[in-house]
């Protein structure tokens, strides 16, 4: 009897950035060609490389060391939710709750092409494993997707706050902590440095960890460090329009580009308020269906204060 289990997911090509390398050894695969159990989604997101929709149905056969897949999907090029310092964004719909193979929480980009040689993947579940993978039906290597860590400088100088206004889309013109994707080779601490840099020109110098928060729906973690000017000179970077000290009380709440920049910047002034140093954890997780501009349609769970 075969099971239909709705898949999730977006043709990125080559995504090498978002995946861990890892083989597999003597997997068959068996694709199907008999009647499909429809089982349709629809997923959009906007990321640095691409943003797409897709339908795709996934029939598993009680056989071991098999299955049985079919896959649809189309994509187009774009921007993301920020470029190469800012977050992804996604917007989709759960699915459903009969699922027998993938948790309602579970998200996966249909990758067509393998990383390593080119080959076309399918989309299937290994023996001894309960995710969907991209597997490469020439070399027969697992394409696995990893979250991607953001990390970012709440600079304080005077009793302000620093902010860059966005110069790309997505929230192009809305306001953000300097902030970017760490890349390989780099520390947190150096990475938030580096992007500060980059966006706003300022060298600083980070003083402690503030908060990690986590986006499940998106796959990313935040870490933002506490940090001040080493020379009080700041001008915007090739992807901000400008660069501005704000008081506590005059932070743009409503014209933020993230969900992240707006937990990040409340509870940094009710920390100020409350006269207390505290280190956050927590769990930002975006209400589904709600895209980038939605920066109100989340819950902060999970939160300590350290």
């Amino acid at each position: 009897m075969l099971k239909s289990v709705h898949l999730f997911g977006c043709s990125s090509g080559f995504v090498s950035n978002l995946l861990k390398p890892n083989s597999i050894v003597g997997f068959g695969l068996t694709f199907v060609s008999s009647k499909r159990l429809s089982a349709s989604s629809s997923l959009s997101c906007s990321s640095s490389r691409l943003s797409c929709s897709s339908t795709a149905s996934l029939f598993l056969a009680p056989r071991t060391g098999s299955f049985k897949a079919f896959c649809g999907s189309t994509c187009s090029e774009a921007n993301q939710e920020g470029s190469s310092s800012s977050p992804l964004s996604m917007s989709e719909s759960p699915p459903p709750a009969s699922s027998t193979v993938t948790h309602s929480s579970e998200k996966i980009r249909n990758i067509r092409f393998c990383q390593w040689c080119g080959g076309q993947t399918k989309h299937g579940i290994p023996e001894g494993e309960e995710k969907l993978r991209a597997i490469c039906t020439v070399c027969g290597k697992i394409t696995y997707q990893n979250p991607k860590m953001v990390v970012g400088c709440l600079i304080h100088h005077d009793n302000k706050v620093l902010l860059c206004r966005r110069k790309i889309e997505p929230s192009y013109g809305l306001w953000t902590l300097p902030a970017g994707y760490l890349e390989i080779g780099e520390s947190a601490a150096d990475g938030a440095i580096r992007e500060t840099l980059e966006e706003a020109n300022a060298e600083v110098e980070v003083t402690s960890p503030f908060a990690q928060l986590d986006i499940p729906l998106i796959g990313q973690t935040y870490i933002i460090f506490m940090g001040k000017l080493k020379k009080p000179y700041f001008s915007p970077g090739p992807e901000s329009l400008e660069c501005r000290l704000f008081p506590l009380d005059d932070i743009p709440f409503d014209s933020l580009a993230f969900s992240s920049m707006l937990v990040t910047l409340r509870l940094y002034v009710e920390d100020v308020k409350a006269g207390r140093a505290t280190f956050h954890y927590g769990t930002i997780n975006k209400r589904p269906g709600t895209g980038a501009s939605d920066i109100h349609a989340y819950t902060l769970d999970y939160h300590l204060r350290l």
